[in-house]
This record gives C-alpha cells, structure tokens and sequence, in this order.
C-alpha cells in the first residue's frame, strides 16, 4: 500500500484528473480557462473545479508563464507613496486587480527620477505586461514620459494629465473642483475671498484656478490680487502644510481684508488652520477654509476640512480597469487609449466653513 502524500507535497493536474475521472487533458483545458474549455460541458466544468478546491490545488503560475509567454503582472509605480494623496489610488488598483489573474508589482520611486528610471527598467526585466503610474504633485514630467514612451508599454498615469504626450491619463477634473470650492464659499454670503494656488508650473493648480475665475466671472465677484498667494515648488508631499501655514501668516499680516480661503489642497488648508491659531484666531469663526483632495487627514483634524473630494479609489480602478482592456486583447499587445479621462469631483462638507456672520 502507498503511502499517503504529506501535506507539503504539491498537487498536480494528475492528481485532479485521477480523482475527477477526466484527462489530464481536459482538466488543464478546465482549469487553465484556455479557448477550448467553451466545448467542454458545465457539469464537466463543474466537477473538475470543486476536485480541484477540494485537493487544495494551485496552478503553477510560473510555468503557465513559461508556455505563454505571458507574466500576468502590472507594474504600479508611484512617485511618493509616503504622499496621502496616493493611499486610496493604491487602494482603486488593488481591488480591481484582485478578481483578476494580474498580481501588482509596487515601486516606490521616492520622488527621485534616477530610482523612478531604475525601477522602470527592473520592471521591465521582470516582464511586467502592462504599467500604472501614480503621479502625485511632486511629478517631474521630464524626461520620464519619454522613457515611458520608449518602452512601448502600455501604460495608464493616475493623477497628473499627460495625454498631450500620448500616454493615457486618469485624473479629476479640476477646473469644476475650482468652480464647486468658490460656490460653496459664495453661497455662504462670503465676497473676500483668498485663495493659495498651487506651484506655477502645475496643471491640476491652474486648472482649479480657472474654475474659480470661471465662477467669480459668472457672479461678477471682484478677486483681489492682494489675497491671491502661489505655493513654492517643493520635494516634499508635506511642503503644502508649511506653504499653507507661511502664506497664511503673509496674508494676515498684510491687513488686506478676508472672511474665507480656498486652500490648493487639504495639507494647504490644515496649514492655514495652523497660521490662524498661532494669531489667535480659528476657522470657521475668524476664517471660512475649504480645501481639495479629502485624504484622510482633512476628517481627522479639528476642526474637520470642508473639502473637494478626488475620486480617489474609482481613479485608481478606471486606470486599472483601462489598462485590463488592452491586456485582455491581442495577448496584451496593444497600447493605451490616449485620450484623458476625468472623474468629477464632489463637495464633503464639515466644520471648518460656515455661514458668513
């Protein structure tokens, strides 16, 4: 009599097909999901499945690897993961790979370009079939599209609106965020209204800026340069708390008249709480502030950001979902759609806006 397998051995398709009764044939045809398995009958199907659960069997990803020629990885390249902004994106992608046969790879370029280079090609060496960067505000475009165009692999940029550079790009739509910050604060009877900008030379900010212009120009609300304040460009996700805080403390200082203050982002926003309290003043009694994003920071603090949520997590799925399309067809041969895609965003409201006294 044979002994019985230990626990640490393997089991195999032969296993699965001497205990279904089926061929080793048929059972990898069942199991592997391959384009013949259409022929084989439901109950067939279905015996051979719940034998294979019942043995414990896992396929050999490895070797499937080696006959098709195919990885079954996505690269996930994220610029800063130490950025709120990138938590829930991450999130989006992880749960949207999860039903499927594509295991995530993450790097983590800690915004600098030589290791976001490095890993670019580690993960091209590792044969990944496809690639999603997160792209936070420290993004330095660069030299990095090219590369990323040079690799012709498709690949879907979350966070940051590269389509102009043929590479396909999920983002919110941050020109209605501008013009949905404004409005709340219009409506709740403010007229001086402050806004801190994000660094010049980025897109998301002017975008959010015309929306506000956009707004102002609807309603015929007079925007005082005076009260207009730009973020520095910085190498650091947080250098938004300490601009908020410093450009904040310029503005009160120079005595120019506000009621209300539209934050580039909530880490802005939580430092402008922070200048309020060092003179002796809060929001929303002394200041009505409302920031962008909704990391999980803004409901946290005291009092909590009034704020213009990303999609985040759906960004991260309709990246995941975009760049699955393409993997899913001409055994994942093709490219990316280029065309932008924008999410709209939405109004979260708490306690750090409010009506003007």
């Amino acid at each position: 009599m044979a002994a019985p397998k230990s626990k640490s051995t393997r089991v195999t398709l032969i296993d699965v097909a001497r205990k279904s009764g089926f061929s080793p044939s048929t059972v990898s045809i069942v199991l592997s999901e391959a384009p013949l398995s259409r022929y084989v009958a439901a109950k067939t199907k279905e015996r051979i499945r719940k034998t294979a659960q019942s043995l414990g069997y896992r396929p050999d990803v490895f070797a499937r690897s080696l006959r098709s020629r195919r990885s079954h990885t996505v690269g996930v390249l994220v610029f800063d993961i130490s950025d709120p902004f990138c938590v829930l994106i991450l999130r989006g992608i992880e749960k949207t790979l999860q039903s499927t046969s594509y295991l995530p790879i993450l790097m983590d370029a800690h915004h600098d370009r030589k290791q976001f280079e490095g890993y670019l090609e580690l993960l091209m060496e590792r044969r990944v079939e496809g690639l999603i960067v997160v792209a936070n505000w420290l993004f330095d475009e660069g030299g990095l599209l090219e590369a990323l165009k040079n690799k012709h692999m498709p690949t879907v940029v979350v966070g940051r609106d590269v389509s102009e550079k043929h590479i396909g790009s999920v983002i919110v739509d941050n020109e209605a965020g501008g013009y949905i910050a404004i409005k709340h604060l219009y409506e709740l009877g403010h007229r001086r209204i402050a806004v801190i900008r994000g660094p010049r030379m980025l897109s998301d900010s002017n975008r959010r800026w015309s929306g506000i212009q956009r707004f102002a120009a609807e309603q015929g609300l007079q925007l005082d340069e005076r009260v207009v304040r730009e973020l520095p460009g910085a190498i650091d996700p947080f250098s938004g708390f300490e601009g908020g805080a410093q450009l904040t403390e310029e503005l009160l200082q120079s005595r120019s008249k506000f009621t209300a203050l539209v934050a580039f982002d909530d880490l802005t926003a939580l430092g402008a709480i922070r200048a309020l309290a060092r003179e002796d003043r809060s929001a929303p009694r002394d200041c009505s502030i409302i920031g962008f994003d909704d990391v999980p920071l803004a409901a946290l603090s005291t009092p909590g950001i009034t704020t213009i949520r990303q999609p985040m997590e759906q960004m991260g799925s309709a990246a995941t979902n975009r760049l699955l399309e393409v993997l899913r067809e001409s055994s994942g041969s093709g490219q990316v759609s280029t065309d932008l895609e924008l999410l709209p965003p939405s109004l979260v409201l708490r306690d750090s806006t409010s009506r003007l006294a």
